[in-house]
């Protein structure tokens, strides 16, 4: 991790592969992959190609973050994150809207999107409020 000053170190994890928001958003970003394998073939570079794309750089971002080393980096990457994955919900609610998924498919998988920007949404939180949280 580069150098930085104490009151802007990252929390005590060793790597970002330990948060569980992140490993929640690589399950998810898997999910998304089984689910447009069932997508039409006329989709492979639209809806599909974009569920990749915002499936994947929600625990990309994650990463990228911790990877900075400051917490105001990481707050910074966090939210992209959280970005990336209402982009997510969008395409997959365009999904339902054009009946390439169904009702219950949407809103199990809205189901884990809501987890995992809660999980984000705490862990910004508690990266903002610690008492040496410096910007």
């Amino acid at each position: 991790m580069p150098a930085a000053r104490a009151n802007e170190q990252l929390p005590a994890v060793k790597s970002y592969r330990d948060l569980r928001v992140w490993s929640a958003s690589i399950d998810l970003a898997a999910e998304c992959y089984t689910l447009t394998k069932t997508f039409p073939t006329s989709e492979l570079y639209g809806l599909t190609s974009q569920i990749w794309r915002a499936a994947t750089s929600v625990p990309a971002n994650i990463a990228e973050g911790y990877g900075r080393g400051t917490r105001p980096g990481f707050v910074q990457f966090l939210r992209i994150a959280q970005g990336s994955l209402k982009e997510l919900e969008t395409h997959l609610v365009v999904a339902k809207r054009v009946e390439i998924i169904s009702s219950a498919l949407l809103a199990g998988i809205l189901q884990k999107t809501d987890e995992a920007g809660a999980m984000l949404y705490s862990l910004i939180h508690k990266l903002q409020t610690k008492s040496e949280f410096r910007e």
